[in-house]
């Protein structure tokens, strides 16, 4: 038998060195085999370049940042924006999921602030409840596959939902002793950082990321810097039970505190919800 094989599928390249990496790098440390995605090529991410120039730029930064990773990188399926739950989409991301044969997916919420996030976390969550439907034909065409895979999602970008309301993790996930590598991979990706500090005005690429690390480990009310996730419901896909990220990282694991989340934009500290 070989080894487990855990695949993060996001949206846009760098969604997954900023919500998504740490976890992913420590279960490469327990042995599994590590693959990502981003289904969008991110050629809407500059002010300055054109679509074409700017996809090509952010492959070659997704490059950098799955070999920082460890990681196998897959090739894009949509431009940005264009990430549809549509037949096209599920089908390349299902004909993926059987070639990796994934025992654990990581994908984003299904509740962000942004529709390339959110049908992304669909698309993830249909194309592995069918890689063992043999009528169900992928593009490219490959055979359905065996076996149990666990879905997790992270939480949004921001740790809020769309309404501006905080998004609850199941449980959290010390990313401290891999804090460092984390910023090595997101930093890979210089013209997302261009664009961010152009389009929503985000001063510190890195010190976003950190800032979000740090409040997810105060949520959990045991790490200092942590990645928040939500495991989803077993039906169609494992098992009750079988929960991967847990037995594999053991006490770097722990639930979120009931009450721990703050609204958007709000210091950690004050108006906790009740």
């Amino acid at each position: 038998m070989g080894k487990p094989v855990a695949f993060a599928v996001a949206a846009h390249p760098d969604d997954i060195e900023f919500m998504m990496s740490g976890t992913l790098m420590l279960l490469g440390g327990c042995g599994f085999e590590l693959h990502v995605m981003n289904v969008a090529n991110g050629n809407c991410g500059s002010a300055v370049e054109d679509g074409p120039t700017t996809a090509a730029r952010r492959f070659g930064e997704a490059q950098e940042a799955a070999a920082a990773l460890g990681a196998t990188l897959h090739p894009p399926l949509a431009n940005d924006l264009e990430i549809l739950y549509s037949l096209p989409l599920l089908r390349g991301l299902a004909a993926v999921i059987r070639e990796v044969r994934p025992t654990v997916v990581l994908t984003q919420s299904p509740a962000d602030y942004m529709e390339d996030h959110m049908i992304t976390s669909r698309l993830a969550v249909t194309a592995a409840f069918t890689r063992g439907m043999r009528n169900f034909i992928t593009d490219p065409e490959t055979a359905p596959i065996p076996g149990e895979v666990t879905l997790y999602h992270a939480l949004p970008y921001g740790l809020c939902d769309g309404f501006g309301h905080p998004v609850q993790p199941d449980f959290c996930v010390d990313v401290e002793t891999v804090l460092a590598r984390k910023c090595t991979a997101l930093a890979c990706h210089r013209s997302q950082k261009e664009w961010l500090d152009t389009s929503q005005g985000l001063d510190s690429y890195l010190v976003a990321m950190e800032d979000m690390c740090r409040e997810v480990g105060r949520r959990s009310g045991r790490f200092n810097y942590a990645e928040g996730w939500r495991h989803h419901a077993h039906l169609g896909f494992h098992e009750p039970g079988f929960d991967p990220i847990k037995t594999a990282l053991g006490d770097r694991v722990c639930a979120a505190q009931a009450s721990s989340a703050v609204p958007c934009g709000q210091p950690a500290g004050q108006g906790e919800l009740p």
